[in-house]
């Protein structure tokens, strides 16, 4: 009779499986950023609970300087979202209205744009996430200065403005959790 394996013996092993698979959600989730789910931050989730849960020493292991270094780039993106995305809009002069209909739509133009794609290999969609999520933007502030009763002209300058910000928002929090990814391969590694 064969005996069975149990988890101490599998543990050694265990890092052949997890840390890979800890990278490939990882860049599920920074993916995620695209379609402005909190995709930075559920990596931050995904690999504190794999520090908990899974080896603490070996090659796999991550460590406090890992986990902490993805806090703070969750953190800087955010930030760099938030005032990039918002602050384009309201400088300009954008109502409430105009900026919740902007982040409506860019939620739905990055969706489509996900979907549709840019007839680019690999990066098309993307590429299609980002822009579609910035002309989503400034279709919702255009809209939004519509129903208030604004002027053609005074619309489009805070479309243009809703535009920008969001697409600088998101390349920023993309550049963020890039950095973030990297740190957790190098930390993965050493």
């Amino acid at each position: 009779m064969s005996e069975w394996v149990t988890f101490s013996e599998f543990m050694p092993y265990l890092g052949w499986v997890a840390g890979p698979s800890l990278l490939l959600i990882a860049l599920v989730c920074w993916w995620l950023n695209l379609i402005t789910v909190p995709g930075n931050w559920l990596m931050v989730l995904v690999a504190a609970l794999y520090a908990w849960l899974l080896p603490i020493d070996g090659r796999a292991a991550i460590g406090w300087p890992t986990l902490i270094s993805l806090f703070l780039l969750a953190t800087v993106g955010e930030i760099v979202e938030f005032f990039a995305g918002a602050a384009g809009a309201q400088r300009a002069g954008a109502s409430r209205r105009s900026i919740v209909y902007s982040i409506v739509g860019s939620i739905g133009g990055a969706i489509l744009g996900a979907i549709i794609g840019v007839p680019i290999p690999v990066v098309g969609s993307f590429i299609a996430a980002i822009l579609f999520g910035g002309l989503g933007a400034t279709a919702g502030a255009l809209y939004g200065e519509w129903t208030d009763g604004r002027e053609w002209k005074e619309s489009w300058a805070i479309g243009h403005a809703a535009f920008w910000g969001r697409t600088l928002g998101v390349l920023g929090k993309l550049i963020c959790g890039g950095i973030a990814v990297i740190a957790l391969l190098v930390g993965l590694l050493l």
